[in-house]
């Protein structure tokens, strides 16, 4: 038996000591509040030290551009072509391939994805073919196409978010017929980053 409960039992039995009994009741429901409170803060402290290691572990960016040396062109070819991008300006996390031109995604979560293109037909009236496909896991999101003999040069931009899963395989895509041209100043790029984790 407590010493709680043997002080309340003194307090019916001995009306001088009740003064001291609510003296003890009040101090048992004060540690009893200091306890409760205490384990909610350490409740609240390792929910937000786990939410800020997800924040920690969850960094993701990439940015990507086609060559790091001089002029150069990518295509045209003849067949759909994963289009690798070598100069790689920032991988945090590691997850973009420059061997492969893929990005892999490290967590389930909204990303914003970015292509650049750009390309020169190399002559005033000769035909300028520049494309570009965004895809996730082989299948186009979204994309440009410009096919004319109007501009020797042309680019243009796209920036999406997209909800990704885990594991899924993000790359842009040069279709058949089309080419970009570059040079160390990188028009051409492919970027990314984490928005938000979603699991």
């Amino acid at each position: 038996m407590s010493s709680f409960s043997i002080n309340m039992r003194a307090c019916h039995t001995d009306q001088e000591s009740c003064g001291c009994c609510l003296m003890q009741q009040q101090l048992h429901r004060l540690k009893t509040y200091f306890n409760e409170t205490l384990n909610t803060l350490e409740k609240e402290y390792l929910q937000t030290k786990q939410s800020l290691d997800i924040m920690e572990t969850s960094r993701t960016a990439f940015s990507a551009g086609l060559f790091s040396d001089d002029h150069k062109c990518y295509g045209p070819y003849n067949f759909n072509t994963l289009i690798i991008y070598k100069q790689v300006f920032l991988n945090l996390g590691g997850n973009y391939n420059v061997e492969t031109g893929i990005f892999t995604v490290p967590r389930s979560g909204v990303y914003i994805i970015a292509i650049s293109v750009y390309s020169d037909s190399g002559a005033p009236d000769a035909n300028l073919a520049i494309c570009g496909s965004l895809q996730v896991n082989g299948r186009v999101v979204t994309g440009t196409r410009d096919l004319n003999a109007y501009d020797q040069e042309d680019s243009t931009t796209i920036v999406v978010a997209l909800h990704l899963n885990a594991e899924e395989e993000v790359a842009v895509s040069l279709p058949s017929g089309c080419f970009l041209c570059d040079d160390n100043s990188h028009y051409n790029t492919f970027s990314g980053f984490l928005l938000y984790v979603t699991e």
